[in-house]
């Protein structure tokens, strides 16, 4: 499995964005209340990129050689941390959208706009622990004097 590129983080965070912008706007058409995250989705999203890396730190130290884990258990750490990095960028794209839905209104709801500023940062800290967490599970290099011994 390869790492997390930027491009694919980019295009869920800008697919998030243009969709929560869009959801907001045609909401608000209608004379319907419009998306805002609660202050709780910040908070999930601060504990679970906290559990990523809680995950992923047994797998940090199996492959730095200091005990071995099940090798099940480092595939299923690193597949959760690359969702949690492609989730992350959406909802932080999301959380972008909605905020600047409520910054471009003529009356800013400060709440809202609280909330759609602390869920934009927890989804980006859940990115970057993912991102972290990917890293941490990478394998070190092979040596390649092993292989050139007789």
């Amino acid at each position: 499995m390869t790492r997390t590129r930027p491009l694919p983080l980019l295009i869920a965070a800008l697919v998030g964005l243009a969709v929560a912008f869009a959801l907001d706007l045609a909401l608000a058409m209608r004379g319907v209340a419009v998306l805002v995250p609660p202050l709780s989705l910040a908070v999930a999203l601060v504990l679970i990129a906290a559990l990523v890396l809680a995950l992923a730190w047994p797998v940090r130290r199996a492959a730095k050689g200091e005990r071995r884990i099940d090798p099940l258990f480092a595939v299923r750490a690193v597949v959760l941390a690359k969702a949690s990095a492609l989730a992350g960028a959406m909802l932080a794209g999301g959380a972008a959208g909605i905020l600047i839905y409520l910054l471009t209104r003529t009356v800013v709801p400060l709440g809202s706009s609280l909330a759609a500023g602390a869920t934009l940062v927890a989804a980006a800290a859940l990115v970057t622990a993912a991102l972290v967490a990917e890293h941490w599970c990478a394998l070190p290099p092979d040596d390649p004097t092993e292989e050139t011994a007789p």
